[in-house]
């Protein structure tokens, strides 16, 4: 449930949080969805008719095979997902080739990944992105009605992020892990209402910092 209710004591949530209302948002409602690196399935809730698909061994997946091979027909999907992953993939453009081959006429991928976030290999962390850069990527890697790209957390946000996942190591490595939260809590509820009450923040102005970005793109 961390994953569909986030609380400030997560050290993700910058990226949770955002990740979650604009999930919500979606109508996927009598769609055929592609999770692609479904992982567990964390939002299977929202997406209950989902395919999923993952790299060999995921027990939670219902295809298994590479991002830029997945063993589907061509147009034979509504929606393509790929929630955190991209970072993971060696090559991201083969790879928003594949999203866009799956996808049928007026189909869309919904797309989150980094901007700015600690090295989590799974099992390689290779990619951080700008708001910039993801929309070049795509829109020099197939052919799309549109691409929209928007960040998740703010400025503020994302530092607050950064600044309680270096609090969170270090209570880690000296085994006091739970004297960390209180200051996790205040650095996420700062960091939000800061964002909120400063639209410069949460704008791609030059300067400003995101954890996450969403991509739409409409084949």
């Amino acid at each position: 449930m961390s994953r569909l209710e986030p609380t400030r004591s997560s050290v993700q949530y910058a990226v949770r949080k955002p990740l979650i209302e604009w999930l919500r948002a979606q109508d996927a409602a009598g769609k055929r969805v592609l999770d692609v690196g479904a992982g567990d399935r964390p939002y299977r809730e929202l997406f209950p008719t989902a395919v999923a698909f993952d790299v060999p061994g995921n027990p939670y997946a219902d295809l298994h095979g590479s991002l830029d091979a997945i063993p589907v027909e061509d147009a034979s999907f509504d929606v393509a997902l790929c929630l955190q992953v991209l970072e993971h993939v060696p090559d991201p453009a083969a790879a928003v080739r594949e999203l866009r081959r799956v996808l049928r006429p007026g189909g869309i991928v919904l797309l989150s990944t980094h901007g700015i976030y600690p090295f989590h290999p799974n099992p390689d962390d290779l990619w951080r992105w700008t708001h910039q850069g993801l929309e070049r990527l795509f829109l020099t890697n197939a052919e799309w009605t549109s691409v929209s790209v928007r960040p998740g957390a703010g400025t503020a946000g994302t530092i607050g992020m950064v600044v309680a996942h270096g609090l969170d190591l270090l209570a880690k490595r000296a085994h006091i892990r739970p004297a960390a939260t209180p200051f996790v809590i205040a650095l996420n509820a700062l960091g939000e209402a800061l964002d909120r009450s400063v639209p410069l923040l949460a704008s791609t102005a030059p300067g400003t910092l995101h954890a996450n970005y969403h991509v739409e793109a409409v084949a």
